[in-house]
């Protein structure tokens, strides 16, 4: 790739004419998708159709000129590798690996299938590229800086509830790579001694381990509740999102999908956008673009989310000054 065009595609890879689709060749494209949760769950549904979007806006159309592949994980990730290896044989043009779990299982599937991330923790931590702008491999994608942005939603909380002590972590041991996660630990605990919040870390490994963990939460009399950032916890939001209203804890998590089900607070990028911008990648590179030359997009706006009906109902009042700095507030 020249360097002019380098530079493009760094600056506004997510404009790029669409022109560009005449010149694509009448071949049908073959797409590997890898998902974590079920294909016809409704909290799945939201990045897929977020994805199909990104295509169609590029010129793809599903079942005419773009067959994809599914391979579903069904929130185990520990799945993710053999339904790497099964993608492989299909004479793909490319996968795209959903998350960070599935980006590690498809590159040690494969070295020359590209392969495209939508939502990727921390890829250079993670080993998933050399660097942001120059990836190196066969994988290229964005970033949802999920980890980074752990201690921020822990500030947010203790803006928002300013008397609590004792709140709860949920999290996902495996999420991301080991020193992905020990980080981001190491980054929470820090801030809540700095915040004078007692830290209680309740690791989950799937959905079926979620009534055990609210029971831990609920016995330890936490105040509030934090969702640290993993693909599994956020393809079963509803259902930590029940618990939590069940158990009257405030929340707040990574993305605002948990704010339209009942949680009080989210903050980070937008997860479905990511997706859908993923397309840009798929098109460049199906017309002949290696992953390589394709930088790693980092999100450039955080949104804000803020749930006053589930306030009201857990009796909380929500200052005016967090409410005025709300991208979306749900009435």
């Amino acid at each position: 790739m020249k360097r002019r065009e380098f530079i493009a595609l760094l600056g506004g890879m997510s404009v790029w004419p669409s022109c560009l689709c005449a010149e694509r060749a009448p071949k049908v494209a073959r797409i590997g998708l890898l998902a974590t949760g079920a294909l016809d769950s409704a909290d799945q549904q939201v990045t897929l159709d977020a994805f199909r979007q990104g295509l169609r806006e590029r010129g793809y159309v599903e079942g005419q000129n773009v067959v994809i592949e599914y391979r579903t994980a069904d929130g185990k990730i520990e799945r993710f590798p053999q339904l790497a290896k099964e993608l492989v044989p299909l004479d793909l043009d490319l996968i795209v690996a959903s998350n960070t779990p599935a980006a590690l299982a498809a590159k040690a599937a494969t070295t020359t299938i590209p392969i495209v991330v939508p939502v990727m923790g921390d890829p250079i931590a993670d080993g998933l590229v050399a660097s942001l702008a120059r990836p190196g491999g066969n994988i290229t994608g964005l970033t949802f800086l999920g980890p980074e942005l752990a201690t921020k939603r822990l500030e947010l909380l203790k803006q928002a509830l300013p008397n609590i002590s004792r709140v709860a972590a949920l999290w996902h041991p495996g999420a991301y790579g080991e020193s992905t996660m020990s980080e981001m630990m190491r980054k929470m605990e820090a801030a809540a001694g700095a915040l004078l919040v007692q830290l209680q870390l309740v690791a989950v490994r799937g959905a079926a381990e979620f009534e055990r963990a609210f029971g831990t939460i609920a016995r330890e009399r936490a105040d509030a509740l934090i969702v640290l950032p993993s693909p599994m916890l956020f393809s079963e939001r509803s259902h930590i999102i029940d618990l939590a209203t069940r158990h009257r804890l405030p929340s707040i998590a990574m993305a605002r999908e948990f704010v339209a089900l009942g949680g009080l607070m989210a903050y980070g990028a937008n997860i479905p956008d990511l997706f859908r911008r993923a397309g840009v990648y798929v098109d460049v590179i199906l017309q002949g673009t290696k992953p390589a030359d394709l930088p790693v997009q980092q999100p450039t706006k955080f949104e804000l989310a803020i749930n006053l009906r589930t306030a009201k109902a857990l009796d909380l009042d929500v200052s005016p000054t967090l409410l005025a700095l709300a991208d979306e507030v749900i009435e």
